[in-house]
């Protein structure tokens, strides 16, 4: 990727498991990264394990642990909404796009990644990326970006298709794996267990760790 990827996810380590490893390869070729995350997960469930937070304290954490995957990945620009976990679907789609719409407006990426409304699980997910693509939607055609969309819901591929875009990311293995730790309020349950170095045998290790898969959004016409 050349020139300017902006990244719009509501959740502090939606950008770890989704598209950590397309960050940290853009990154090592000098592109230029906006990372605009919508909440601070602060209605997650998750408080460490074992458990270091709670309701009052997770918020501070994990805003912190945003910071410090930002470190990580080297994402110099990161741009925090100061929406409400959980309460997304329940924003104006319009009022919603506009931040996101004054962003692109002063960034100019050549890349937006975000959710795929309808097929990324979580209600926050579906409506931070149907605002983004209203967003971009917004603009004329010769002005947009190309937007690419990370789904993963159980029912993806049999209504959007196979991921146009797959890029292999074990080159920066390493880098993902720190990103993913960094969350550590949100991924020391699950991971805690796993050697990271020997995911064989685990196809959902393997996939996290070795792929990411896109779609590149079709506009009507297109």
């Amino acid at each position: 990727m050349e020139g300017h990827v902006l990244v719009v996810f509501p959740h502090p380590d939606d950008e770890a498991f989704g598209a950590a490893g397309t960050i940290a390869l853009a990154r090592k070729k000098g592109t230029s990264v906006t990372y605009a995350c919508g909440t601070l997960g602060e209605m997650g469930r998750n408080m460490g394990r074992p458990l270091f937070a709670n309701r009052e304290t997770l918020p501070q954490i994990r805003k912190k642990e945003l910071q410090d995957v930002c470190q990580v990945l080297d994402i110099e620009d990161l741009r925090m909404l100061g929406l409400r976990d959980k309460t997304l679907e329940f924003l104006n789609v319009e009022e919603f796009a506009d931040q996101i719409g004054a962003i692109i407006d002063e960034v100019k990426p050549t890349y937006i990644i975000t959710h795929y409304p309808g097929f990324a699980v979580h209600p926050d997910h579906n409506a931070t990326g149907a605002a983004t693509l209203r967003a971009v939607e917004r603009m004329p055609v010769d002005k947009r970006p190309v937007v690419l969309c990370h789904a993963f819901s159980n029912d993806r591929l049999e209504h959007i298709g196979e991921p146009d875009v797959v890029i292999d990311i074990r080159e920066v293995r390493d880098i993902k794996i720190q990103a993913l730790k960094a969350h550590r309020s949100q991924t020391e349950g699950m991971l805690g267990t796993v050697d990271l170095t020997k995911i064989e045998g685990n196809p959902f290790m393997t996939r996290l760790l070795e792929k990411e898969e896109f779609w590149t959004y079709k506009w009507d016409g297109q």
